[in-house]
């Protein structure tokens, strides 16, 4: 299934013309001196992995590789072995192996994120020293080379983009070393309006800083490739003068010590080509916002921490927050066309992935570096905004299908695309396994019709009829894998004094934990019905397009959200009914789902809410350290952004 692509020559499909994009008045005299660099585009069919390994990958990294993925086969195996004890009671038949073979691939999914947050959860306990020597603490090195920050944009606002912009370059002063560094806005908006906005309000920043030949501007004319082609010509222009340059977000934020940091780190370290943070979700205003921000600083580190101890120097790109060499970007990173049409052909959307993988290739290396703070982004404010993202990464990680079978990638690198194709073949696959478990029983149940119901059809009592000891543990097991991320996120967080404190002590962080719980098993329903259409749409040839991203306000009206949630409701509704006339024990089986569809609109609706936000951060639930005592950095941007 997997197909590798030429990428010489040009694109197979025709493309429509660019629209014209306004040009600001004098924008060239927003730019500095040209410096080009080549970057030349790469061919996916032809290329081998360098030989030679890379001097910052960990002494022992195929041990921890063969921990890591031998573990994830052993319990997947034991639970697998399981199952197949269950089922073989009746003999296997073809149902049977279908629904072996679904729990196999979701158990051993779930296993490996278990298997990385035990790693990661080692890791924090033992403090463990960065292999390149970063942390948070002792003095600021002594940078000898500049550095260029890039900003791009896409319709977002000005006001509110430029103020977060001022708090980084007034932290980055702060550091005394502020000539190191040049910053960069590159727009890719259309709009004129948008732009005319940018021009006023990048002016007034300017003068604002007193930074001439410092902040420069650019909008593009023809903004083709999105974000990966934003950048591409940014090198190609002006990337000969800076030895490295780091890239934001629109709603990112970084403190100027992990940036002289991470630049003194590119500076000491000659082979590495890529250094990713970890960003923190920050400024979550509703309650959804609220979870995610909360969920990713108690189970974010496990992970972080675990993927970087056995990804080692083959770590991933997650397209912001990270300083990259630009002479490998540029001689490695240059994106083919993709063949055919879209949504599987055309530019590379998840272009972050398949660069780090061919800077790899070409012997650069890759690394996350999770123990480095300072590193900050938002979250969307409601499911519905989320979702709306989600199906962009459903298109673009499933256009990796045409790229995981390249010729050279290392292998860890095509596990990081294959994984990013696997999340969203998660969703439909655990809609079938439940579908299967309830197939089964139905087939092989001696059912008479009683009125409106089958007499005696329950799928639960059929499951644990031959062998109830044996479902029950296999359960209990599967439920402790699945929430061992979190179990342990939790646990690492209460080692940690500051971090306790910081979540609002131990009890008011546990009753976060329950409820961000209990609202994303609501919203699991959801996600999962969403994610599958996103893949069926995607499969079927329909493209995601590129939409500016909602960014603060999470508020929906009733009206959009009965259009949007109006049918998983009503459809949550009949199943539940049509499930009950049969029988009450189908009615239980089928409760968790049919709940969260049922519960759809209020359900969102709820987490959309600043209020509902609001009351939990007054009572200190859901809570996260930059909230109690926020960084300069965030508290600049906050203070900004409010008078913006």
């Amino acid at each position: 299934m997997l197909q590798v692509i030429e990428s010489i020559g040009p694109a197979v499909q025709r493309r429509p013309a660019p629209l014209p994009s306004p040009r600001p008045l004098a924008a060239e005299a927003w730019l500095p001196p040209a410096t080009p660099l080549p970057m030349p585009r790469q061919s996916l069919r032809e290329g081998e992995l360098a030989r030679v390994r890379p001097a910052t990958s960990p002494a022992r990294v195929g041990w921890r590789r063969a921990a890591v993925v031998g573990s994830t086969a052993v319990l997947t195996a034991a639970a697998s072995l399981g199952m197949t004890q269950v089922l073989r009671i009746g003999g296997l038949s073809l149902l049977d192996l279908i629904l072996l073979g679904l729990f196999v691939a979701l158990f051993a999914w779930i296993a490996l994120s278990a298997v990385t947050a035990f790693a990661g959860f080692c890791v924090l306990l033992s403090r463990r020293r960065n292999p390149l020597g970063l942390s948070a603490d002792g003095p600021l090195p002594r940078l000898r080379t500049r550095t260029a920050l890039l900003m791009p944009t896409y319709h977002e606002d000005p006001a509110r983009v430029l103020a977060g912009l001022q708090a980084v370059y007034e932290s980055v002063a702060a550091t005394g070393q502020l000539d190191a560094f040049d910053f960069f806005v590159l727009s890719d908006s259309r709009r004129p309006e948008v732009v005319a906005a940018e021009v006023e309000q990048f002016r007034a920043l300017r003068e604002r800083l007193g930074a001439e030949g410092r902040l420069f501007y650019r909008c593009r004319s023809d903004n083709r490739g999105r974000k990966a082609g934003n950048i591409g010509d940014w090198v190609q222009r002006f990337g000969g003068a800076y030895p490295q340059f780091l890239i934001l977000d629109a709603d990112s934020v970084m403190s100027g010590q992990t940036l002289v940091r991470l630049a003194g780190a590119m500076e000491a370290h000659p082979g590495v080509g890529l250094l990713q943070t970890l960003p923190r979700v920050v400024n979550g205003n509703t309650l959804f916002a609220r979870m995610q921000q909360f969920g990713g600083r108690v189970y974010g580190p496990v992970i972080g921490h675990g993927v970087a101890w056995w990804h080692g120097a083959e770590s991933n790109y997650w397209g912001h927050n990270a300083m990259v060499r630009t002479e490998a970007f540029a001689a490695h990173c240059g994106l083919p066309e993709l063949p055919g049409r879209e949504p599987f052909g055309g530019h590379v959307l998840s272009h972050d992935f398949v660069e780090a993988a061919l800077m790899r290739r070409a012997g650069w290396a890759v690394h996350l570096v999770p123990e480095l703070g300072g590193s900050y982004e938002e979250g969307p404010p409601s499911l519905s905004d989320m979702m709306v993202r989600d199906r962009r990464w459903c298109q673009g990680n499933l256009q990796h299908m045409k790229v995981v079978g390249s010729a050279g990638l290392h292998w860890v690198s095509r596990s990081h695309m294959l994984v990013g194709i696997g999340h969203y073949f998660t969703a439909p696959m655990w809609a079938m396994l439940m579908l299967v478990g309830l197939a089964i029983p139905l087939y092989h149940a001696d059912l008479a019709w009683d009125g409106f119901q089958l007499a005696g059809f329950s799928p639960i009592e059929y499951w644990t009829r031959h062998d109830a000891e044996r479902v029950a543990w296999l359960f209990a097991a599967t439920m402790l894998v699945l929430f061992l991320p979190k179990i342990l996120g939790f646990l690492a967080m209460l080692a940690d004094p500051a971090e306790r404190r910081g979540c609002g002590g131990a009890a008011r962080a546990f009753a976060g934990v329950l409820i961000e719980s209990v609202l994303a098993a609501l919203m699991a329903p959801i996600v999962m019905f969403r994610q599958s259409r996103g893949v069926a749409e995607v499969l079927a040839g329909r493209d995601s397009g590129w939409e500016a991203q909602q960014r603060d306000d999470g508020s929906v009206p009733l009206s959009a959200l009965v259009r949007s949630y109006g049918g998983i409701t009503l459809f949550g509704a009949f199943m539940g009914l049509l499930s009950w006339a049969v029988s009450p024990g189908l009615a239980l089986w089928m409760l968790p789902v049919v709940a969260g569809m049922v519960l759809s609109i209020p359900t969102v609706w709820l987490t959309s809410s600043r209020q509902a936000g609001q009351w939990l951060r007054r009572h200190r639930l859901l809570c996260i350290p930059e909230e109690l005592q926020p960084p300069p950095v965030l508290r600049r941007a906050a203070e900004l952004r409010a008078r913006a």
